[in-house]
């Protein structure tokens, strides 16, 4: 269950961060809502991740693959430019992500 958990934080926390762009600082209501609302559900299911799942791992799960959708909805959406050094730090993000998961002996599992 705690990776469905951290699933559910994962995508909460990416859609309130895309909803923090179309906020415009705060001044447009409904897509404040959705961000406030989405960091809070993100938080709640990160928090259930915890139970099961050590702190420094959930954590580099979690922002880790936040970075790389963020960045894959920003390139997608809203048409930010990535050069090869930014291309390559993702790919390492990511690698780093998988690393963890499938040879660490700390997930918890």
């Amino acid at each position: 269950m705690s990776y469905l958990y951290l699933a559910l934080a994962i995508v909460a926390e990416v859609t309130a961060t895309t909803f923090l762009k179309q906020s415009a600082g705060f001044t447009r209501l409904v897509p404040t809502l959705v961000m406030v609302t989405g960091y809070a559900i993100s938080f709640f299911f990160l928090s259930l991740t915890l139970r099961t799942m050590p702190t420094g791992v959930a954590y580099a799960i979690w922002s880790g693959f936040g970075i790389v959708l963020i960045t894959a909805i920003a390139w997608i959406w809203h048409g930010q430019k990535m050069d090869g050094p930014a291309i390559i730090g993702i790919a390492m993000i990511f690698a780093g992500v998988l690393v963890m998961n499938l040879f660490s002996k700390t997930t918890g599992h």
